[in-house]
């Protein structure tokens, strides 16, 4: 008797590799938190919560939901809880950090903090919730939806960490002259 294959086992890498690459990117953030450290000006812990604190929060979402979905589900409805409630977490705390900008007084965020910082990761995290919502009942496209959100909130630190350590040593160092 065959054993039917789980639709997440073709999946495995995939996630394997996006969680793995999560983990080790949050180390990239340290560093960056060590740079802002060693900087003539030092941030607030609003500037960081706004900035810093939701890069971590991003891989660690990335990470989260690979090791959910890597996890030996026997159907997809408590998969899809578990995804659900954890991309759900993510967009209230990007709400949270929509206002905690808001109410930044040492720095006006532009355009682009705006998209990769609030809007993106709302986006991210609204596709993740709908197809939680979905995997049952489409299951493949639902997991793609799953997997492009999941590696775009990788880019997304990515980014945003990569804009925090361009900020401390041009904008800050051009400062300091």
């Amino acid at each position: 008797m065959e054993v039917a294959r789980s639709p997440l086992a073709a999946w495995e890498t995939f996630f394997f590799l996006i969680g793995s690459s999560a983990a080790a990117l949050t180390g990239l953030q340290f560093v960056v938190i060590a740079l802002i450290a060693e900087s003539r000006r030092r941030a607030t812990s609003r500037e960081i919560q706004a900035f810093g604190t939701p890069t971590i929060v991003h891989f660690g979402g990335v990470l989260l939901m690979s090791a959910i979905i890597s996890a030996p589900w026997h159907g997809l409805s408590r998969l899809a809880i578990a995804i659900g409630a954890c991309a759900g977490a993510g967009f209230l705390y990007t709400l949270i950090n929509f206002i905690r900008a808001r109410r930044l007084t040492t720095y006006r965020l532009v355009f682009e903090d705006w998209l990769w910082h609030i809007g993106l990761p709302m986006l991210t995290y609204a596709l993740i919730v709908v197809a939680a919502f979905r995997l049952q009942n489409d299951t493949h496209q639902s997991l793609f939806i799953i997997g492009f959100s999941a590696l775009l909130l990788l880019f997304i630190g990515i980014h945003n960490a990569w804009d925090a350590v361009t900020y401390i040593t041009i904008d800050l160092a051009g400062r300091k002259k």
